[in-house]
């Protein structure tokens, strides 16, 4: 979801051809699976077609190819600086993006029951808000 949520952000502020998106997991046990039938209609309800996405694992030239690393909670952060130790300078966490939000960690929305998809596309829209205003202070 959150790979829909800020390509959709990225194009609505005009940069999506200046920022490079993709979304993997730690784990492979998902790798080519269309998203969560859940997930799929959540981001439709807000104008957002993530049908296309298929998830994969994360690989070692991802550490290279992008200057930021954004993990969901800080589990799988500690999973990703354990995959590239010479690149924890680029695995943040997505909340810290997230004005006014007290959370730190996106939950899983899988086991979030009914509303555990709308909650986490909350937190991710706040996040994917504060992601692209940092990228757009920081980059040149």
């Amino acid at each position: 979801m959150a790979e829909g949520v800020f390509r959709d952000t990225t194009a609505a502020l005009g940069m999506a051809d200046r920022v490079h998106i993709d979304s993997a997991g730690t784990g492979s046990w998902h790798a080519s699976d269309p998203p969560d039938p859940r997930a799929g209609q959540a981001a439709a309800a807000r104008g957002i077609d993530i049908s296309g996405q298929r998830a994969r694992q994360i690989a070692q030239r991802d550490f290279d190819d992008f200057d930021l690393i954004v993990a969901m909670d800080a589990a799988n952060r500690t999973n990703l600086q354990r995959m590239a130790p010479g690149h924890h300078d680029k695995i943040v966490l997505f909340l810290d993006f997230a004005d006014g939000v007290p959370e730190t960690e996106v939950p899983d929305p899988y086991y979030g029951g009914e509303d555990g998809f709308g909650h986490a596309l909350d937190l991710i829209t706040a996040a994917a808000n504060g992601l692209a205003r940092h990228i757009a202070e920081t980059s040149g």
